[in-house]
């Protein structure tokens, strides 16, 4: 048997998420079963992060274990042959067999793009978030800032306990080491990298920043938000379509 490591790219607008479910189409189940089709075997690949439905990967990591002998680069032709258009293999490498995705990830980088003209693209607006209304920008960059460092994010994370669980351990504090607003054209862009993130986190971290644009909220905010420790301190939740996970870093 040998395991092997899976970088993905994927628009996620049509998928419900990553996690297989019932009845539901999912990237993780997607992968299975054309894993399935290639090899015999039923497998269920590992994820380096739960991306929601309508989020986007540029870089999403798998494993699975495998007794097929075909050449590991033969991988990447063979699955994208099978699987939709929308979810694309982009490499295939052996990886050890105690590797696993999200446990021996040191961090993650996600990026979630608002647009700023008044008329979005209709080929643009799967994966954005279309928001041409005023807002203070160098506010929100000062706002991102300081979530930087360890905090617990309970009052950024959805309120679903069993969600925020990672590597077994029950707690919401996390640690940031970048984030940051930035302008590229016409879009304003969040750029975020951390040792992993609660359920919803990014998405409610960018609608809480862009309260501050808004007015409605001050930069100073943000770190009583954080010490407040409920989630209903905070902005709602982003649209998913602007969001993606750009990276993984082992």
């Amino acid at each position: 048997m040998r395991q092997i490591k899976l970088v993905l790219a994927y628009d996620g607008t049509d998928f419900y998420g990553w996690q297989v479910q019932p009845d539901a189409v999912t990237i993780q189940g997607t992968l299975a079963s054309a894993i399935g089709r290639i090899s015999g075997e039923n497998v269920l690949p590992q994820g380096a992060g739960r991306t929601d439905a309508g989020v986007h990967a540029f870089a999403q990591v798998a494993t699975f274990a495998t007794g097929c002998p075909m050449a590991v680069e033969n991988w990447v032709k063979a699955l994208n042959e099978i699987l939709p258009d929308t979810v694309r293999v982009m490499a295939a490498s052996v990886v050890a067999n105690d590797f696993h995705p999200r446990k021996s990830a040191l961090g993650k980088t996600y990026r979630y793009r608002i647009y700023r003209d008044p008329i979005c693209p209709p080929f643009l607006a799967r994966y954005v978030w279309h928001y041409p209304y005023p807002l203070d920008e160098q506010a929100m960059v000062q706002a991102a800032g300081l979530v930087v460092g360890d905090h617990d994010f309970t009052s950024f994370a959805a309120v679903d306990p069993e969600r925020n669980v990672e590597n077994g351990a029950r707690s919401n504090v996390r640690s940031i080491r970048d984030s940051q607003w930035s302008r590229e054209g016409v879009e304003l862009v969040y750029a975020v990298t951390g040792s992993g993130f609660l359920h919803h986190m990014v998405r409610n971290l960018v609608g809480t920043f862009v309260l501050v644009g808004k007015g409605t909220l001050s930069p100073a905010d943000i770190t009583a938000i954080l010490n407040a420790r409920n989630r209903s301190k905070a902005g709602a939740t982003a649209p998913a379509g602007g969001l993606y996970l750009v990276g993984v870093e082992y």
